[in-house]
């Protein structure tokens, strides 16, 4: 099942390194991010799970909870937490699921139907495209989806940059440009006319094209 943005996230029930959850149910009102890993002490990975570790209390500030992936056993999750301590300084504070049946990542569309069902004797590499991040919103729909090559360490940075987007966006009616960060101009779609916007926005905007509508960032 190939999966794209605006798609219900698929639910599952499994067991992660907190214990067993219900997909849908542990997202409840807020956003969530779903990151994935091809396999447990891979250096690379290492860094990012450390990272988002760090980074958690600003998604937590967001409403927006932390799970992560791996195609290994719950078990082997906890025995590599403690190398991502040590090396990361943070110790990882999220839920990492254990997939040593591949069926998540299946159900996700990161590896095929037929790469088997079990994670024994696969290697990193045959798991590469296990590495793809999804932003999903309270409606379980899917806001964002990232994937990175085993090579290249994610910018989880960004990922905070697009849920504040998101959030902004789907609150206020307005669209975000080129490398937007909090508190700068935004953008009115041009799905908004202008008779509606003078009562979203009084206080005026800047008309570069008549689909180019500059505003300040809504409060």
């Amino acid at each position: 099942m190939a999966l794209r943005i605006g798609d219900e996230a698929p639910d599952f029930a499994t067991q992660t390194t907190e214990g067993p959850i219900k997909f849908h149910n542990g997202i409840v009102k807020g956003y969530a991010i779903l990151f994935s890993q091809p396999k447990d002490f891979t250096p690379v990975c290492t860094t990012e799970l450390g990272y988002m570790a760090g980074l958690k209390p600003q998604f937590d500030k967001r409403n927006c909870k932390v799970i992560g992936l791996s195609i290994d056993s719950v078990d082997d999750h906890k025995k590599w937490a403690k190398d991502i301590e040590e090396t990361q300084g943070h110790a990882v504070n999220y839920p990492m699921i254990g997939d040593p049946e591949l069926k998540v990542a299946k159900l996700y569309d990161m590896l095929p139907a037929d790469a088997g069902t079990t994670s024994e004797g696969r290697t990193a590499a045959a798991n590469a495209t296990v590495r793809t991040v999804f932003v999903i919103g309270p409606d379980k729909k899917i806001k964002l989806m990232l994937i990175y090559p085993m090579s290249t360490g994610r910018n989880f940075d960004e990922v905070l940059r697009v849920v504040d987007s998101i959030q902004l966006t789907a609150k206020h009616t307005v669209a975000t440009p080129v490398n937007w960060k909090p508190g700068q101009d935004v953008i009115i779609p041009p799905s908004v006319s202008d008779e509606d916007a003078k009562k979203k926005f009084p206080g005026g905007w800047k008309t570069l094209k008549p689909y180019l509508r500059i505003v300040p960032q809504p409060k």
